[in-house]
């Protein structure tokens, strides 16, 4: 048996300006942290020869063609390996279309498993390049490049996307103590709603590819937002922290019709009277999940648990993809 785990992550900052369609051009810049819930793989060699994988479908296929969950069947084609009589379970603490990278989560943690499973050895940031090229090459799939890195590398931390797909990261330079003011004034609760994530996705995609100025100079924009967070952050100016993310949240709001509603706009305006300097719906919007920065979380959460949404308690994660028994 084999169980390897990948955090899901929280946008602290310039999100969005990781697709290919805007840091190919313009070059991107994001702040991303690793949270300490997850998503787990779980390998064993059956006595069968079919390939079994279990998570919210059951699949048991003696072709790998016939395999219908996209990334197993791109991952198991680039490791070129001897599938017969594998399984392959997957677990998720947090439901997948709630906007903090499960699907890249997912592919980082079977790309290593397969890895231990082969005895092959990779690097971190060659996990995250592989699981890059399977989402965004082979699937085409209308992602940023932020989840893979973080996912893998886990911590928090700064992104500096170039325009030959070549990915800096630095920790993002904080104390002990900054690092756990900073946990302490953040809250996370779930809407209970789906994000229409690729249609937003998309639809961001085909406007910057249309140099569409309107699109582009938001991106700019949130790209200097993400900039002057990484300066708050690593100066412990978290109130300044929360009204960039209120900035960055009423630019976003507006930029497509799918990424907020009255009954959205609502619990935001709900938080911000209840001790909240600012916020966002994390991912592409839409649903999901709503960040805040407060300096009063116990007055914010009975506000938000009051209005129906469900507070998901969370610390970083600085272990990134890992192993946990091989």
């Amino acid at each position: 048996m084999i169980i390897v785990r990948s955090p899901l992550r929280i946008t602290l900052g310039g999100g969005g300006t990781d697709h290919p369609s805007y840091y190919n051009e313009y070059e991107g810049f994001l702040i991303s942290a690793a949270i300490n819930k997850y998503v787990y793989v779980m390998l064993h060699q059956g006595f069968h020869n079919d390939l079994v994988i279990r998570y919210s479908k059951l699949e048991r296929v003696s072709k790998l063609e016939d395999v219908q969950h996209p990334v197993v069947r791109e991952v198991l084609k680039m490791m070129d390996i001897d599938w017969r009589g594998l399984e392959i379970n997957v677990m998720v603490d947090i439901p997948t279309r709630a906007e903090l990278g499960a699907s890249s989560a997912f592919t980082t943690a079977l790309l290593r498993a397969l890895h231990i499973y082969t005895k092959r050895s990779a690097r971190t940031s060659e996990i995250a390049q592989m699981a890059s090229q399977i989402q965004l090459e082979k699937l085409q799939e209308p992602l940023g490049k932020q989840d893979q890195y973080i996912s893998a590398l886990g911590g928090v931390r700064a992104f500096r996307f170039c325009k030959d797909n070549h990915v800096e990261n630095w920790p993002v330079t904080m104390t002990d103590e900054m690092r756990a003011n900073l946990e302490d004034s953040l809250a996370l609760f779930y809407t209970g709603i789906d994000s229409p994530a690729r249609e937003i996705e998309e639809e961001l995609n085909r406007r910057v590819m249309a140099s569409d100025d309107e699109m582009v100079n938001h991106l700019h924009f949130v790209k200097e937002l993400g900039l002057r967070s990484l300066e708050a952050l690593e100066r412990g100016y978290l109130n300044e922290f929360g009204q960039l993310m209120d900035q960055h949240w009423q630019r976003k709001r507006n930029r497509s019709r799918f990424i907020s509603n009255p009954k959205f706009d609502e619990w935001y305006e709900l938080a911000m009277q209840n001790g909240a300097t600012g916020g966002k719906l994390l991912g592409a919007g839409g649903g999901g999940f709503f960040l805040f920065q407060t300096n009063d979380k116990p007055r914010l959460r009975r506000a938000m648990l009051s209005s129906g949404l469900r507070e998901v308690r969370f610390l970083f994660d600085f272990e990134g993809t890992k192993s946990l028994v091989q």
